[in-house]
Parts: structure tokens; sequence; C-alpha cells
């Protein structure tokens, strides 16, 4: 994250100053949380604060008939986001950071990362079963292929089946019993106050999270410092250092959503434990690295760990995952 970047003149620190704040958001229940959750966490430094948030609908959010990796990954929530800070129609975005790709633009950083949530996956059941107590065949809905990888290889008897829509919908889905189990985001339950409906925690060494989960990121265009400077006070240095890690092994290995990847570390006091898995999304195949060092080191940490997997075969299942999901996708559209 870039915070280094001078004003470009007195006169952009003033004007900034008098504009009323613009947050450009997704327009899901769970996005607005997110923004509000930043606005308010702005206002207790500022409490004079002016700002509105920007509900813009996504091409993830409206394309809800297909995978994300058919239609071209996570990039597609966020692009309407970056497009309102390009043509100035709003002055920050906010994003999950598991939405965000892997490679963004310069010109655009992510200035601050709020303090991480949980990071878990979680399941939901209708009868409050763990996922060791599914019935074999049962239907299990998830959105990715990272969940799916990891869980098929534990239990290969189970069916996962395509869930996507935002957390109502697929909760309605699984209630109207359309599925038999489905997983979301710990963390997004939890700021929706719908932890009552967990039915288990995953723990990570059952199902690793993906980069960037539970956290909340803050992009602005790198040249306006005046909103920089005041992301800047919302930041965990914590979160954003094991965020950085986890996401350079994304970018290192080119991953989206089209492939299973999982990635997180972790921080025990000045010790970063870092991990990352990448699989077959049958549950047949699977690649597993944990590296352990100073935190201060986890950029090369993180860098080593990619080596490392691509040492055991990830590009190759990487290249094998792209040729499938796009014969795939030519085989739906013809």
């Amino acid at each position: 994250m870039s915070k280094d970047a001078e004003p470009t003149s007195t006169a952009t620190f003033q004007k900034m100053s008098h504009q009323t704040l613009r947050i450009a958001t997704r327009s899901s229940k769970l996005a607005l949380w997110q923004a509000n959750c930043v606005l308010e966490r702005l206002k207790r430094f500022d409490p004079s604060l002016q700002a509105e948030l920007i509900p813009l609908r996504t091409q993830g959010d409206i394309l809800q008939q297909q995978s994300l990796a058919q239609i071209g990954g996570k990039g597609l929530f966020v692009k309407e986001l970056e497009v309102a800070l390009m043509e100035g129609k709003a002055d920050i975005a906010v994003h999950s950071m598991k939405d965000m790709p892997a490679q963004t633009d310069e010109t655009m950083p992510v200035a601050a990362i709020l303090a991480r949530d949980d990071v878990r996956d979680a399941l939901i059941t209708s009868n409050r079963i763990s996922f060791e107590q599914l019935s074999e065949n049962a239907r299990v809905g998830t959105s990715s292929l990272r969940r799916q990888c990891q869980l098929q290889r534990l239990r290969p008897d189970l069916r996962f089946l395509p869930l996507r829509g935002n957390v109502d919908t697929r909760l309605r889905k699984l209630d109207d019993g359309e599925y038999d189990a489905i997983v979301l985001s710990a963390a997004g339950l939890l700021r929706l106050d719908l932890g009552d409906r967990i039915s288990q925690f995953i723990p990570p060494d059952m199902c690793l999270p993906a980069a960037g989960q539970g956290a909340i990121g803050i992009q602005v265009l790198h040249d306006n410092y005046n909103v920089r400077t005041k992301l800047a006070l919302l930041d965990d240095p914590d979160t954003s250092q094991c965020v950085q890690a986890e996401r350079i092994i994304a970018r290192e290995l080119g991953a989206s959503c089209q492939i299973p990847l999982a990635a997180n570390a972790r921080l025990n006091g000045s010790r970063m434990t870092l991990k990352a898995r990448i699989g077959h999304p049958d549950g047949r195949t699977m690649i597993g690295v944990c590296i352990q060092g100073p935190a201060q080191d986890g950029i090369a940490m993180a860098r080593a760990l990619s080596r490392s997997l691509i040492c055991q075969g990830a590009q190759k299942l990487i290249s094998l995952l792209r040729y499938q999901i796009a014969h795939e996708t030519a085989l739906g559209s013809g």
C-alpha cells in the first residue's frame, strides 16, 4: 500500500477538504454494511465529515446464472467501482479484499485495510449438523472452487453444486431445500448479525481461507493526497502485512477465482506463519506449503512459498484448470 505520495498542490488539498466524501460500494446489504463501517470509523477522527454512499451494481452482481470462473472472475465485483473513481464520480471505493484481483492498477492503490474479522468459512445447514455429520451424497452449495477443492478432498461422497447471489438469496435457497448445506464466509454472516445461522465454523486446517478473506480494503486514486491521508488513520498494520503476503502469492501464481488457491498469513508477535494450498476442484490433487519466519520478511516468504508451489507442479495444475474452464465455457455457449 502506497502512502508516500505528496500533495500535487495546495489548491488540490484545499479543494478536497471542502468536498463531501463520496464512497463507491456494491449495492448488496453486506457491501453497504462494509461501506458504512468505513464511514463510521472515518467520523471517529473527523465528526464533521460529510459523506454519501454511491451504491453500484457490478457485473458480478448482475450475472448470477453462471459461475465466476466462467464469466471472468473476481474483477467483475470491482470494475464499476474503479470506473467511478477514475471518472471522478467517487473519492474512495470500499471492497472485500477477497474480491480484489491479485494484480491492481497502481494509479488506484488500496490505501488502507481495516483490522481483519474472522477469516474462517462457515457451514450452514437446516438441521444444525456439522460437516462430518452430513449424509452421503448431501448437496453442498458454494460459489468457491477453493472451498470445493478442499472440502471435496475431505468428503469425496458429497455433491458440490454452484451457488450464486447475495447472502440472503443463498440462505433462502438453503431454506427452500435446494441444498442440504451451504458454505459462506463467517465474517460476512457475523457482520449481518446472522451468526445464529452458522452450524459450524470450519477450521482453517480443514479449509484454508482465500487471500484477503475477512478484510475490508479502501481504494483511492494515487494522487488524491488529502483522502489518502485520512484513510491512513484506518489502516491496521498487522492485517495489511498479512494480506500483502497472501496477495503476493496469488499474484505470483497468476491466480483468480478460476484457480482453487487458498492463502493465509498469521502473526504471532514478530513471527509470521504463511500457508497456501492449491488443488483441483475434484479434490483429488492438492499441493500445500507452510513456512514460518520473521514477520518483516513477509514479502520474501510469500515469494519463496510461491516458488515452492510452482516446483511442486502448481503451474501445470493452473494450466490444466484454465483449459478445462475454457472448454466448459465454450460448450456452454455453443
